[in-house]
């Protein structure tokens, strides 16, 4: 009898985050009510020597293996789920949509805190806000004690309380400061749910400033967005740089707002982040939540939870923020659609574009997506009636849009990447008071260091790449696996021929502008000048506040920056991006010249864009300069159509990666016998080839591309293909990844 009553027992069938195709099943904790159990809780289980955290995806009365074999489940972590069905549905679409692992998909949907079993329990931080005294006192009168004038200015800029989280973000140094001030009676402690409750749903409760006056290009957006809240539709926003399609995101996050509903809004850069919160908290008197990764796992926790209790309004966040649960959901938004970081590049590969655009249809939500150079497959998708079109063609206000030039640099002298009839366009610039903005992809000195005597080239004895010259730092560095050694002075092949740099890099030209400007403040924008926590916000202050003359940088520069006061915008070598074995090179390009240019005259003031080239009769170039972006995408769409690439086929890539130089391409070829007896001949299988970059950090790489017409009979073969890829013996001897719809072939 006892022997029948376990067969009556629930089974707990949870998904961990284990690099397996399957999920795995438990039986109820000792003492424990099945019915307090529902999908969505976390578990922890006993897997292997080891203890794991898993999420019950679902209770069933059966298991393909013997109840008398399964372990029990040690503890349930949570009353309630953490998840609500349809974030399980999201989930289970993404891991068949992408052919990754249950376990690993579900484990991306949390924070690292919850991923380890920490409490789901919002522990509540000091908040601190102004007192009537700070708010009124002229942050001058501290010049003397500048931490404090510095953390007044950033209270008095937000006008609302600040956590100690949030003050950490921006500066690690703020508590004596803090404390000080509060002796003065300028700041106090401030009740932790001091933001005011978002589901009030009255305007005057939601709302701190006013909106900005509308073009009608823009409140045709505005309204035909609002117009399908409540229901799912996906709207492409296209509007050039400095068009106001911020705008068109906060009118409509308002009324989002006043049903009493939740925002989700994803952006591509951390560095976009701080800058739009900024505007929203201004904007905004509801709780805003920040998800990014320069975020500690605290603060990361806590947005999300926050949103998934519905104790905050707006979540601003990146990729990673997409499968936050949201109480009350009601409009999802993505800046810069187009953006190839919203594609994950390692692990679970998912497109936060594409799963916002899956998990708008569950929760029959509107999906806005937003850019000025919209991706080609989203074009498509609007001449395939899938998706809206909502053209912001003007620059809001009184701005113009900039003029663009080719500036043919054969055979002119440089000085380090720069022409004499650049240099003059700036002396021009700068003798108005206005701002020059020097764009160059490439950080570091230079990308090579070559012996003149014998031809020695410094490469990175890990990967198939140069070791790049930092000569601040005294480095050569590599780029792809951070291998560096220090700068050396003597050539080690032939010990008497003179190293030299070869091209290019941020660090290089900037040096060179320190002596063409002496008397001009520089400022240089890429990934090493800006890893000092608040460096970046601190470096654009002085660019807004017009203390810097010429600004260089990389592509953090490319993308949602408003700088009023930049009037000329240089592309140093815009001919490094024409030449690619990669099909989506044109369409990067082109977007990064347009994000680029969109730079400059976004004010009163009109600007220019010059773009230094060897090649100025290139069709791509001739098009945006003489057309515009929208006809550039017409020509590449056509072009993608005649060669059958996507959007008109589906492709998925099968990367390989091993220590040994035989086993990827032995793995592939095994690959290539299964997916030839199941494919029905609708997908082309073609390789294994070496990667483009065929060996980096040590590991050589080859890869395997699936390509079809329909997309069905892909993934029809996918499904086949996963679970006996991972049984293959040659699997065991090398890493390998699947990457469904992928952006690079890198």
């Amino acid at each position: 009898m006892a022997k029948l009553q376990r067969w009556n027992e629930a089974v707990l069938r949870v998904a961990v985050a284990v690099p397996v195709y399957r999920l795995f099943d438990y039986l109820v904790p000792e003492q424990f009510e099945r019915s307090n159990i529902k999908p969505g809780v976390r578990l922890e289980v006993p897997f292997g020597k080891a203890k794991k955290i898993a999420v019950l995806v679902e209770c069933v009365q059966h298991s393909d293996v013997e109840l008398d074999k399964l372990k029990r489940a040690e503890r349930i972590l949570d009353e309630e789920p953490l998840l609500s069905a349809k974030d399980l549905e999201l989930l289970h679409w993404a891991g068949r949509y992408y052919h990754h692992p249950l376990g690993e998909v579900f484990s991306a949907a949390f924070p690292v805190m919850l991923r380890q079993g920490k409490s789901a329990v919002i522990q509540a931080e000091k908040r601190y806000a102004l007192t009537d005294s700070g708010k009124a006192i002229d942050s001058e009168l501290l010049k003397r004690t500048p931490k404090q004038k510095s953390v007044l200015e950033k209270f008095q800029a937000h006008q609302s309380s600040l956590s100690e989280a949030e003050l950490s973000a921006w500066n690690d140094n703020w508590k004596s400061s803090v404390k000080q001030l509060i002796d003065k009676r300028l700041l106090q402690l401030a009740e932790s749910g001091s933001r005011a409750n978002f589901a009030l749903g009255a305007a005057e409760a939601i709302i701190r400033n006013n909106a900005l006056e509308c073009n009608p290009q823009q409140q045709a957006a505005i309204d035909a967005v609002c117009d399908s809240l409540g229901r799912f539709g996906v709207f492409l926003l296209e509007g050039v740089t400095g068009s106001g399609k911020t705008e068109v995101y906060m009118q409509v996050i308002r009324t989002v707002l006043e049903r009493g509903q939740q925002v989700l809004v994803l952006l591509p850069e951390i560095t976009l982040t701080p800058q739009l919160e900024q505007r929203f908290m201004q904007r905004f008197t509801v709780s805003i939540a920040v998800s990014h990764s320069k975020l500690t796992d605290r603060q990361r926790a806590c947005a999300w939870l926050q949103m998934q209790r519905g104790e905050c309004a707006i979540l601003l966040g990146t990729r990673s923020a997409l499968f936050t649960p949201l109480q009350n959901p009601g409009l999802i938004i993505l800046d810069e659609e187009h953006d190839s970081s919203f594609k994950q590049q390692e692990g679970f590969r998912f497109s936060a574009r594409d799963v916002a655009v899956v998990r708008g249809k569950l929760l029959n939500i509107p999906v806005l997506l937003g850019s000025a150079t919209p991706a080609l497959e989203s074009l498509h998708n609007v001449d395939n009636k899938r998706y809206r079109l909502l053209h912001l063609p003007e620059r809001a206000g009184n701005a113009t849009a900039p003029a663009l030039q080719l500036l043919d640099i054969r055979n002119k002298r440089m000085q380090e990447g720069l022409s004499e009839a650049l240099i003059g366009e700036m002396r021009l610039t700068l003798a108005k008071n206005e701002q020059v903005l020097l764009f160059l992809n490439r950080r570091g000195f230079a990308p090579t260091l070559i012996c003149h005597g014998c031809g020695w080239v410094a490469r990175c004895r890990r990967c198939d790449a140069n070791l790049v010259i930092h000569y601040d730092e005294g480095m050569l560095r590599c780029h792809h696996c951070g291998q560096e050694q220090r700068l050396i002075r003597q050539c080690p092949s032939c010990k008497i021929g003179e190293l030299t740099p070869l091209g290019l890099g941020t660090e290089r030209v900037e040096k060179v502008l320190a002596e063409l400007f002496a008397d001009k403040v520089i400022v240089r924008l890429d990934r090493d000048s800006t890893q000092r926590k608040g460096s970046l916000e601190n470096y654009l202050q002085q660019i807004n506040q017009g203390s810097v003359n010429i600004i260089l940088g990389t592509q953090m520069l490319a993308k949602g920056h408003h700088f009023p006061n930049v009037t000329l915008v240089a592309i140093l070598d815009v001919d490094s991006g024409l030449f690619s074995i990669d099909f989506h090179a044109p369409e990067k390009l082109a977007q990064m010249i347009v994000q680029v240019s969109g730079r400059a005259g976004r004010a009163e003031k009109p600007g220019r864009v010059i773009m230094q080239t060897r090649q100025p009769e290139h069709p791509l170039l001739m098009t945006l300069i003489r057309q515009d972006y929208r006809s550039f995408a017409k020509i590449a769409l056509a072009e993608r159509k005649e060669a059958a690439l996507p959007p008109f086929s589906y492709q998925a890539l099968l990367r390989v990666q091993a220590t040994n130089a035989e086993m990827p391409k032995l793995f592939l070829h095994a690959v290539v016998e299964l997916a030839n007896e199941h494919s029905k001949g609708h997908t082309q299988i073609l390789g294994p080839v070496a990667a483009p970059m065929a060996r980096r950090a040590g590991l050589y790489r080859y890869q395997l591309l699936f390509q079809s017409g329909k997309r069905p009979e892909l993934h029809a073969l996918l499904d086949v293909l996963m679970p006996l890829i991972e049984k293959l013996k040659q699997a065991k001897k090398v890493r390998w990844s699947l990457d469904v719809d992928p952006v690079d072939l890198y």
